[in-house]
């Protein structure tokens, strides 16, 4: 592990999202609350916070750290879920991989929820959004592009 006994404890935040493709019978299912082994949303938010707070546990060399708060959004889309979550401390070291760690095991648990009538489902993308505090300061994701190209207002 690297030694951060030496670091000033600082507020410290991360964000970071998942985004899981379904088929859309697959998502109207969850929305209807159709899913045999229960409420697909509340079971990904709380194993999303769960994991967060296992980390250390699972991550080799990851500290052990007091999270201040632990937030997990997940939501459905027509043809998926998407996960955010958003970690904080204040501590010596950043909670980036809580936050990624959070992310993913929120995205499996929708994904082991919905195998038995999506097997074909996809994790497109687990990604970190935005960090915040310690030494290398603020760093944020640039947005995607939406593909369009903008016009120039008329002179």
């Amino acid at each position: 592990m690297v030694d951060v006994g030496g670091k000033p404890r600082t507020e410290r935040v991360a964000v970071a999202t998942a985004r899981l493709r379904m088929k859309p019978a697959t998502v109207r299912r969850i929305v209807a609350g159709k899913v045999e082994k229960g409420d697909v949303l509340a079971a990904a938010q709380l194993a999303g916070v769960m994991a967060a707070k296992h980390t250390p546990d699972l991550v080799p060399l990851c500290h052990p750290i007091a999270l201040s708060a632990v937030e997990v959004e997940v939501w459905t889309r027509r043809a998926g879920v998407d996960v955010r979550t958003e970690v904080r401390t204040v501590d010596r070291t950043g909670v980036e991989m809580e936050a990624l760690t959070a992310a993913a095991a929120a995205a499996l648990t929708v994904y082991d929820m919905c195998k038995s009538v999506d097997r074909g489902m996809v994790l497109e993308s687990l990604q970190l959004e935005h960090k915040a505090g310690g030494r290398s300061g603020t760093w944020s994701r640039r947005a995607r592009p939406s593909g369009r190209k903008k016009r120039k207002a008329p002179a």
